[in-house]
């Protein structure tokens, strides 16, 4: 049970999910499978079931795991309507999300800038590929955004892909490219609403509007996207569950 990216000092339980992690990066698992028993596992990696059930438990608590009751556990994936909706923040004043839809405006290939390459890890003037969508919760159009993914990660990535999977992005890394994403990080800030972002969304140009930047990472930590979302919150808020 040794691995280059387990140091000794860790707890053997965070061994035990830096190995499981590994499995589920080089494919072993793949996102909606199910994953080996805990007993299974114990006797792979020479430890007590606990130690696995205690590894599982917090890859189950950050989402790359899930829990079925009487089925076992399962890899956690975006292609279900419950994971689709478990990165989006923005949500009615006046209640849920009951239905979401993605329209597409743009899909080019582009060069990575400075402040992209920076924040996704890879050489300025790498092919990008630029995905820009608009968002309409329960049919009223909220948010406008733009993603930007190393080419690299996606060959063959174009509107057709992309309305073959209705443009829910994170579905469709996973199931047409087997990137998975498992965290992401985000910035908020206040700005108004430009030309281009006003008529997209309907309002007036410098209407106030919430920019959410988001760094979007699958297994290891490793960025994969860069998203700009502008969203009118004059009947909607951002919510995120801290605990």
């Amino acid at each position: 049970m040794k691995s280059s990216s387990t140091p000794a000092y860790q707890p053997l339980y965070r061994q035990i999910k830096v190995l499981l992690t590994e499995r589920l990066e080089s494919g072993e698992w793949k996102p909606g499978e199910p994953i080996p028993s805990e007993i299974d596992l114990a006797q792979r990696f020479s430890v007590s079931q606990g130690t696995v059930r205690k590894a599982v438990n917090e890859l189950a608590h950050e989402n790359v795991l899930v829990r079925r009751q009487g089925r076992g556990t399962f890899v956690a994936s975006h292609a279900n309507e419950h994971t689709q909706l478990g990165f989006l923040r923005i949500s009615p004043d006046d209640g849920g999300v009951d239905t979401l839809q993605a329209d597409l405006i743009e899909c080019r290939r582009i060069k990575a800038d400075a402040s992209a390459a920076r924040q996704l890890e890879i050489e300025t003037g790498q092919p990008l590929m630029r995905l820009r969508r608009a968002l309409a919760i329960n049919g009223r159009r909220v948010i406008y955004e733009e993603a930007r993914v190393p080419a690299e990660l996606f060959p063959g990535l174009d509107a057709f892909v992309l309305e073959q999977h209705r443009c829910m992005l994170y579905s469709m890394y996973e199931s047409a490219f087997s990137v998975k994403i498992v965290a992401a990080e985000e910035r908020l800030k206040a700005v108004a609403a430009d030309e281009e972002s006003a008529t997209i969304l309907g309002l007036t140009v410098g209407a106030p509007l919430l920019m959410m930047v988001r760094v979007a990472y699958t297994y290891g930590r490793k960025p994969v996207e860069l998203r700009r979302s502008l969203c009118n919150t004059a009947a909607h808020h951002y919510a995120n569950d801290i605990s």
